[in-house]
């Protein structure tokens, strides 16, 4: 398998977990919507229980939202070009790690191998960012040789 296609694998990987959790987040945000319309109009100007299943609701509708926009982010790595630094939708392979720089899903299995994707916003990511082949930076307290990115 040639660094293309597990690129392409990993994103859809990825997107199969990021459909997951839209499809959690869309479902509770219709169970709040239903089981306040099922509660009625509040009983009483202290009655705040309805008010709640909404705030409930428009809490799920932002994390949704976020969901979202993370599903659309691997929509836009680029599956063609092979990259020679480490940035937004590279695979990096370290001395102990198999990174993917995308969304933050933690750990994910793809062609029988585990790979940790992580968003560019954490630490790890920041300390490989731009780096090459060959780099080493020490992070946490040790070492981290990069042994391939593309």
């Amino acid at each position: 398998m040639n660094r293309v296609e597990l690129k392409k694998i990993l994103v859809e990987e990825c997107k199969k977990q990021q459909q997951k959790v839209i499809d959690n987040l869309k479902s509770a945000m219709s169970e709040a919507q239903q089981s306040a319309n099922e509660y009625g109009h509040p009983k009483d100007r202290y009655d705040s229980f309805r008010m709640q299943l909404l705030l409930k609701k428009d809490m799920f509708g932002q994390q949704l939202e976020k969901a979202l926009s993370e599903w659309y982010a691997l929509e836009k790595i680029d599956l063609k070009n092979e990259m020679n630094k480490v940035g937004f939708g590279s695979v990096v392979f370290t001395n102990d790690q198999k990174i993917f720089i995308s969304i933050g899903l933690g750990k994910i299995i793809a062609v029988k191998e585990t790979f940790l994707a992580v968003s560019l916003m954490v630490h790890l990511s920041k300390a490989l960012f731009e780096k090459q082949k060959g780099d080493i930076v020490l992070f946490n307290g040790r070492k981290i040789e990069i042994k391939e990115v593309f």
